[in-house]
């Protein structure tokens, strides 16, 4: 209490009368806010470069170790959309540091996991209370800051939220090969500590809550859990499962579908729905949302198949990877802060298109790898990516959410965040199922064209069954060496041309997103926003 008597004594001062805070104060919000989002989304991938040491340790099977990931995944994207309703009822501060508290002791907990059902259940728990960082954390940023410097609020929550994906696998890796995979998850505790602490003190006391003598919407609860999270599931393990081939999957679909409807159903009839979809009728956040969906793929997209590209066929490790990432994400960063000047100046729609045509340009440049494809070759596409993504992120974010009544940024932000997962989930799914199919599809092209009348295989053969010979091997042997030889050369060749797909496609998704920019809005909130109590 003496805390929060001596930050609010003078709170008055801190707060225009347009409910906006003013002064040094805001900052220290906006970084308080941000430190969540950071941890939240960097614990999304940190986990993916250790699965194999974990799979090692607790001696689980690469099905079972993989649902510490899945698990994650499916808890988040369950309480984002819930974080508004969660927000009102118990108070925006108070939820948020009790969801700095609880992903902190999960963390720990994950750590000390001595065996894989405690793990998964420590990181269940982990991704539900990281679901109410993310979007809270935006929704603070919006209630604090005036429209004319939403700006650079955004662009502190963006470093991490844009910058994680990148910098989650480089702290991932580097962590597990010095001091272990434990120390992905102990790492959170100090980091955690001072965002809790940093939210108690700096955080405004919630001027009003939603009555707790209000009816639950539990059926609402309940159908979202069973919608999003079977969504959620039928994508983490759909390509594991061969998609529709298993009568799992199928399962997953019609819960989901069936699910989905009914909450749809459930939530526009009750007087006091869990989740508000009426937020929705601003075109401006249906649209946005939908974008950040598609944002969501091109990020997250192009972050998994990267890694893919580089581990599997150029031979990277976990950390020569993450340090090729890095770059892209410190461009993220720059560019996100020198945005944040003028992203308030300029039509965001703008900024968007631009971003999303450069965006393209880079897929359609990383189409050209080749076997040969170095370090060299990598670098400046992946630090553009980094640059032009902050293009379409920060603007995105204000012409979705800078046109709400600020009684609906909270709901319209969990849309928000959620579509940007759930799009990155679906996303990787897809580019999964791409990369399988055309692999397959290229490998065929090129076999045919392999026959013993073509002179260019004959010669290639010769070649080298010489080099085999050379190497002491016999006629027989060397033959049955050089067609083991052109086998792996035209595996190769064709994981090689499904990379190019992938990355084609993403830019191809970038470029048909384009006419979605004309239901968003400008970004300004002209609505006289409510008083501060």
């Amino acid at each position: 209490m003496a805390t929060n008597r001596i930050s609010y004594s003078n709170l008055t001062k801190n707060v225009s009368n347009a409910g906006y805070v003013q002064g040094p104060l805001k900052w220290a919000i906006a970084l308080t806010a941000s430190l969540g989002a950071i941890l939240e989304v960097i614990d999304t991938s940190i986990v993916n470069v250790a699965l194999t040491d974990i799979q090692a340790t607790l001696g689980a099977t690469v099905s079972e170790v993989g649902w510490v990931v899945t698990g994650y995944a499916i808890a988040n994207v369950v309480l984002i959309p819930l974080s508004a309703w969660l927000g009102d009822v118990f108070g925006k501060k108070a939820y948020f540091v009790f969801s700095m508290v609880g992903f902190t002791i999960a963390s720990v907990l994950c750590g000390f996991a001595v065996n894989l059902p405690m793990l998964i259940l420590a990181r269940i728990l982990q991704g539900l209370c990281g679901g109410g960082l993310l979007a809270k954390a935006q929704t603070i940023l919006f209630e604090t800051f005036p429209p004319s410097e939403q700006g650079m609020a955004q662009a502190v929550f963006g470093i991490g939220v844009i910058s994680g994906p990148a910098i989650g696998p480089t702290l991932g890796g580097y962590l597990t090969d010095t001091l272990g995979w434990r120390w992905i998850f102990f790492i959170n505790l100090p980091i955690g500590i001072i965002a809790v602490v940093m939210a108690i003190v700096f955080l405004r006391p919630d001027s009003k809550r939603r009555s707790l003598q209000q009816a639950v919407d539990w059926w609402g609860i309940g159908l979202l859990i069973v919608a999003v999270g079977s969504l959620q599931t039928l994508l983490e393990e759909g390509e594991k499962n061969d998609w529709f081939e298993s009568t799992w999957i199928c399962l997953l679909a019609i819960a989901s579908g069936v699910g989905l409807a009914l909450f749809i159903w459930r939530e526009l009839k009750v007087k006091s729905p869990s989740v508000d979809l009426r937020v929705l009728r601003h075109h401006s956040l249906a649209a946005g949302s939908i974008y950040s969906g598609i944002l969501g793929m091109g990020l997250y997209g192009t972050l998994f198949a990267v890694p893919l590209f580089t581990q599997g066929i150029l031979g990277f490790s976990a950390t020569q990877t993450g340090w090729l990432l890095a770059p892209g994400a410190l461009a993220s960063a720059i560019t996100m802060v020198l945005l944040g000047k003028i992203s308030t100046k300029v039509d965001p729609r703008l900024l968007i298109a631009l971003g999303a045509v450069g965006s393209a340009l880079v897929m359609f440049n990383l189409a050209g790898i080749t076997p040969q494809t170095g370090t060299s070759d990598l670098f400046l596409p992946l630090v553009w990516r980094g640059a032009v993504t902050v293009l379409m992120f920060l603007p995105l974010s204000l012409a979705t959410l800078g046109n709400l009544p600020k009684q609906d940024i909270s709901a319209g932000s969990g849309f928000y965040n959620l579509t940007r997962q759930l799009g990155g989930s679906i996303g990787i799914a897809i580019l999964t199922t791409l990369l399988a199919q055309r692999e397959a599809f290229h490998r065929d092209v090129l076999w045919t064209k392999l026959t013993p009348y073509d002179l260019q295989t004959t010669e290639r053969i010769d070649l080298l069954m010489g080099a085999f010979q050379s190497s002491g091997s016999d006629a027989h042997t060397a033959y049955q060496q050089a067609l083991m030889s052109l086998e792996q050369i035209i595996n190769t060749q064709a994981a090689v041309l499904s990379y190019a797909d992938v990355f084609r496609f993403v830019g191809i998704i970038f470029l048909c997103s384009l006419p979605l920019l004309l239901f968003l809005g400008k970004g300004g909130n002209n609505l006289k926003p409510a008083t501060v109590h």
